[in-house]
């Protein structure tokens, strides 16, 4: 039945002639341990939430990716715009499967130990979170909304994920991809001007890219935590070659915060004001932003999330 069985959302990886193979794997392997699940297989990131919104709609009590961020963002919103016979939103889930694990490495989880994720989740262990939400209006007159778990982008940081999407249909390895995007950003613009309102006042400021996270949000909030009803700003300015190569070995070793080109903000609400041309991402996901304003706040606590039960 729909309230005891897990949905599982089986999304592939883009371009991966093994990504069949590893499924067939997680499928045996959630047979062997016992879970009840009804599983459907998603033709792209795109239709994970039209399922996870099917799946909403038909009582299911828990609701597991096999993908990556994007999948999971995709399921978040299936989730969220949809009403549950059970008057309250089903638990979410993630088996790391992605090009991007980001939210999956937060609560230790790894891709390449499918065994372990699922030893680990089939306790049913929830830890309520937090859900980013989005607004804009649209051209229509009707308010656009979109919700995440990890954070948004705009700027630079926004554009690569644009173009890594871009180059992944052209060479299937990650670093590569990563490579070849980089490379394109040559051609990009790389300085971006900011005007958003939180905490009673407006700030002015200019920079590559600017993270709003409830999560670690790529390592660039790495403070955040998606449990304490906050927001994380920080805002990357422009930097020189040195100062920018000081940032990155700063980024690797966990010190990211300190440097003189970062400015950070925690706040439960932030509206960004003349937005309309800068790149945005959520959750590893590109958005197409029509709107000049745009208002993010939190969601405190809105839904369950499985984490591991370390055993």
């Amino acid at each position: 039945m729909p309230s005891t069985s897990w949905g599982v959302i089986y999304c592939p990886k883009e371009g991966s002639a093994k990504t069949h193979k590893r499924w067939l794997k997680i499928r045996k392997y959630l047979e062997h341990k016992g879970v009840v699940f009804d599983f459907v297989q998603s033709e792209g990131p795109g239709s994970v939430e039209r399922l996870a919104a099917m799946m909403t709609r038909s009582g299911y009590r828990t609701i597991v990716v096999v993908g990556g961020d994007s999948a999971l963002n995709h399921a978040l919103n299936g989730i969220m715009r949809t009403p549950s016979p059970a008057s309250s939103h089903p638990a979410l889930g993630v088996i790391p499967n992605g090009f991007g694990n980001d939210f999956a490495r937060y609560w230790g989880m790894q891709a390449a130990d499918y065994k372990q994720t699922i030893d680990r989740l089939i306790y049913r262990h929830t830890r309520k979170i937090d859900v980013g939400r989005i607004r804009f209006a649209v051209p229509e007159g009707d308010a656009e909304t979109h919700y995440f778990i990890n954070c948004l982008h705009l700027g630079v940081a926004a554009s690569i994920t644009r173009l890594r999407r871009r180059t992944h249909s052209i060479c299937s390895f990650k670093a590569l991809s990563y490579l070849f995007a980089a490379c394109c950003l040559l051609f990009k613009k790389m300085n971006f001007k900011y005007q958003f309102r939180l905490n009673g006042e407006v700030e002015k400021r200019s920079g590559m890219t600017l993270c709003v996270g409830s999560a670690r949000g790529y390592g660039l909030t790495p403070s955040a935590v998606p449990y304490n009803g906050m927001l994380d700003l920080t805002l990357v300015k422009t930097p020189l070659t040195r100062q920018l190569l000081e940032g990155l070995w700063l980024l690797f070793t966990g010190h990211f915060l300190i440097h003189k080109g970062i400015s950070v903000w925690r706040t439960s609400k932030v509206t960004f004001l003349h937005a309309a041309k800068t790149p945005l991402s959520v959750d590893g996901r590109s958005l197409t932003l029509t709107a000049s304003t745009l208002e993010v706040d939190i969601l405190h606590d809105e839904i369950d999330f499985l984490v591991p039960l370390h055993i």
